[in-house]
């Protein structure tokens, strides 16, 4: 899934080529995808792209709707990519009929929704897999869509301070990776970043939010905003087909079970739970000690 470094970078990807473009074409294939239905995609047309920006994981495209349209004020393309949805780029976008469809089981990547602008470049949003979870609203302010309206404290931004991260951790007890992956918490961390993260600040991911020391706070404040800082910088300015090859390049533990870890050379191990796992250095992260599967043991706290 891609999270915010990825997200950021296709934001600034799709602002740089999209704005003071006009949306000639807005077709959707994938009716499931499609949570909004007033406004119409349909009132994109004829709009001129004001710019994209992100929030969280949510990519938002502000449209400046047609004179001429009935009804006026700014539209926003606001969606989610979930974890099989990407953003593929044209610079002359096929000019096939789109053909919308209810469903379907295909792991191959399906087109969701396709905008074409006035200069023939266009952009498909599509979805891989047989769960379909890609959401794609269409609304007058990006506050309507309530995953975007109750998203935490942006990890980058001036907000997150040490003190900002303390109230969170200390809000109540619970597992650290689980904070740093909750949305209504912290904006933008997923599941790789939370394990990249914990294992550069040689935490244990199921160590207790409220048994964190002020030196700890500290340093795990540090290590999320350099951990994203440089994960943003590694990806902007990509092509947006080559970010998620980047990211998987670039990880250290998250996805590398069984390799070696480059801190300390121990093995990277894995918790696994029903539709997802976590992976960590024993040696970096939990003193030498294996953190017990889920499904068979108590975690390692």
């Amino acid at each position: 899934m891609p999270e915010l470094p990825e997200v950021e970078a296709l934001a600034r990807f799709l602002d740089e080529r999209t704005t003071g473009r006009t949306v000639v074409s807005a077709d959707v294939a994938a009716i499931a995808a499609l949570k909004t239905h007033h406004p119409p995609v349909t009132a994109l047309v004829g709009g001129t792209v004001d710019g994209a920006v992100r929030h969280g994981k949510w990519l938002d495209l502000a449209v400046a709707p047609d004179p001429r349209a009935s009804e006026p004020g700014a539209l926003h393309l606001v969606f989610h990519l979930a974890r099989g949805g990407w953003v593929r780029w044209h610079e002359t976008a096929p000019t096939t009929p789109v053909r919308p469809r209810l469903g379907g089981s295909s792991r191959g990547a399906a087109l969701a929704l396709r905008l074409r602008l006035d200069d023939g470049s266009g952009i498909d949003l599509t979805e891989a897999g047989t769960r379909k979870r890609l959401a794609v609203h269409v609304v007058r302010d990006p506050q309507e869509v309530e995953q975007v309206r109750t998203l935490g404290i942006e990890p980058l931004s001036a907000q997150f301070t040490p003190e900002a991260l303390e109230d969170l951790l200390n809000a109540r007890n619970q597992q650290v990776k689980g904070l740093l992956r909750d949305q209504h918490a912290i904006a933008g961390i997923g599941n790789a970043y939370s394990d990249e993260i914990l294992h550069a600040a040689g935490m244990s991911p199921f160590r207790l939010t409220r048994s964190l020391t002020d030196d700890d706070v500290a340093a795990l404040h540090v290590t999320v905003v350099e951990t994203l800082r440089a994960a943003v910088a590694a990806s902007v300015g990509r092509p947006a087909e080559q970010l998620k090859d980047a990211k998987r390049t670039a990880m250290r533990v998250h996805g590398r079970t069984g390799e070696t870890c480059p801190v300390c050379g121990d093995t990277v191990r894995e918790v696994s739970f029903a539709d997802s796992s976590l992976q960590y250095c024993a040696t970096c992260q939990t003193g030498g000690q294996a953190l017990a599967d889920r499904r068979t043991s108590k975690f390692l706290r």
